[in-house]
């Protein structure tokens, strides 16, 4: 966008554009997301910045009466594959927290002086800025959302210090922490409990079909799930977790609800940031579904279903693991084997609410989980040759690689083939281009909506019967780029709505033949069976 579009969004007070830049105003020394509700400045005060960071060492102070930080994040670090989008996915999960800017720098291939150059000439801001400006975000929410202990609060978001937080809270808000507690209003909990509950902020609309997504692949004592709620164990840098996510899509501003039973605090912003990864809740949905509008087909399932996410995930090597293990079956066939599988987990959490075990680890797979892998004994040798390679370190993968960077790494694996590459990107990287051309259900996506256009009497231009493109081609809908992840999603959808009993149409498992275990030829698959 360029300044002009900027400034209309913010003269229209556009709430679809909030987080996704940040309007400074030079007479008032604040700034402000576009929607804030104020008088707007005269576009000769106005600046525009990438992100808070950027602001804040411009010396600008956040609006105290917009809250630009409880804003969803900008949908860009999943749509860019620059060093830019790569280094803030990792940020955003606590890396600069854990290892330093150095650590960070290592991880994206250059030294910390290359990454601080690029990061301030492409965002405004360099590393450690935009690490502090994280830690502001999270501070807020858990002062506003929370009871904890105003020093619990300094060290979970991430601060080296009390001083340092209260230094960067004035400075940032031009509030005391006490005094920003104030504007909040905190969840009621049971005295009993230590549970942290919280509001996640997001984007209308919200298609809560996520959690069906999740919940027929859910795997007893590690997660569980309903048409409107998820919650699992995982395990993080310094501890293991439990969380819950609840959508209530009835009460004022349909809000989701995150609880969290267990996390060692210094773990709770990377905790945050993959649970928002999770449901893709930093998404456009707006931006989206216009672009996928513009195919026919792809139209009324559009509007019937606003607001579709992309299901992220919380653990990039469990992934790998469960989209490989569910390869040429189906959900159920998967979600028994995964069952079995994860026997060899650890069982360290206290149980609550059925949940007990954690997913088992690489080493726990190459090891004691190799006799509970059933099937085919070319699948076995392939998950557990890519289990023996993450735990020995020779395969690091994770959210800061793009798409080409998977793609070296991974289909060099026996089993692994471009379908399984293009899935991991869609569900680790948040990629939101991925067409899987060749998976069956997407083509069963296709005919279903074709069916559903031939009954309403509308043709599409240049389509054959089946699905297919005059010439004999499956439609690669490059139209609707950069957003083909989604259409492949909303195709997923509409195969299953096809395959499922007309009685009961919601989680029951698909039943699609899955991706053929390849390592190089284009798979036939099915809706995932992860």
């Amino acid at each position: 966008m360029d300044f002009w579009q900027r400034y209309r969004a913010i003269d229209a007070r556009d709430t679809r554009f909030d987080g996704q830049f940040y309007t400074a105003v030079r007479t008032t020394g604040i700034y402000c997301r576009p929607s804030c509700p104020a008088r707007t400045p005269k576009a000769e005060n106005v600046t525009f910045y990438e992100t808070s960071a950027a602001a804040h060492d411009a010396g600008y102070r956040a609006c105290k009466r917009c809250l630009p930080e409880a804003v969803p994040g900008t949908p860009a670090w999943n749509l860019r594959s620059d060093i830019a989008g790569r280094a803030m996915r990792l940020i955003n999960d606590g890396v600069i927290n854990r290892d330093g800017v150095e650590g960070l720098a290592s991880r994206l291939g250059y030294s910390s002086r290359q990454l601080n150059r690029i990061l301030t000439h492409e965002l405004g801001a360099g590393p450690l800025s935009l690490a502090r400006a994280s830690r502001a975000q999270t501070a807020r929410t858990l002062l506003v959302s929370t009871r904890m202990k105003l020093a619990d609060v300094a060290f979970a978001a991430g601060f080296s210090s009390v001083r340092q937080f209260n230094d960067t809270i004035g400075e940032v808000f031009d509030m005391t922490p006490t005094a920003l507690r104030g504007t909040g209003r905190h969840h009621r909990t049971a005295a009993a409990t230590t549970a942290l509950t919280l509001n996640l902020p997001y984007r209308e609309p919200f298609d809560p079909g996520i959690f069906e997504f999740l919940a027929v692949r859910s795997l007893p004592g590690i997660e569980s799930g309903t048409a409107t709620s998820y919650a699992r164990t995982l395990r993080l840098p310094h501890a293991d977790a439990r969380f819950s996510v609840k959508y209530d899509g009835g009460a004022p501003g349909r809000p989701l609800i995150l609880t969290i039973g267990a996390v060692d605090l210094r773990d709770l912003p990377s905790l945050l940031s993959r649970v928002r990864r999770l449901l893709d809740l930093d998404a456009d949905p707006v931006a989206i579904d216009g672009a996928l509008e513009a195919d026919a087909r792809l139209a009324p399932t559009v509007k019937a279903f606003p607001g579709m996410r992309m299901p992220g995930a919380v653990d990039p090597q469990e992934l790998l693991i469960r989209a490989m293990i569910g390869q040429q079956i189906t959900v159920a066939a998967a979600r028994t084997a995964l069952t079995q599988l994860s026997a060899c987990g650890s069982e360290s959490l206290v149980p609550a609410d059925g949940l007990h075990r954690l997913f088992p680890t690489a080493a726990q797979i190459t090891d004691p989980g190799f006799g509970l892998l059933r099937g085919p004994q070319r699948r076995i040798d392939s998950v557990r040759a890519a289990a023996a390679a993450m735990a020995s370190g020779d395969l690091e993968f994770g959210y800061g690689d793009d798409l080409a960077g998977l793609q070296s790494k991974l289909l060099p694996l026996p089993g692994v083939g471009p379908w399984t590459v293009g899935y991991v990107a869609m569900r680790v990287i948040g990629a939101p281009d991925v067409f899987l051309a060749n998976d069956a259900a997407v083509r069963n996506g296709i005919l279903a909506l074709d069916a559903g256009m031939q009954g309403a009497g509308t043709q599409v231009a240049g389509v054959q019967a089946g699905g297919r493109q005059q010439g004999g081609h499956a439609p690669d809908f490059n139209e609707v780029s950069p957003w083909r992840s989604y259409a492949t999603m909303h195709l997923w959808r509409a195969a299953a709505l096809r395959s499922k009993p007309k009685a009961n149409p919601k989680l029951q498992p698909e039943t699609h033949p899955g991706p053929q275990l390849q390592s190089r030829q284009p798979a036939l698959s099915a809706v995932p069976a992860d």
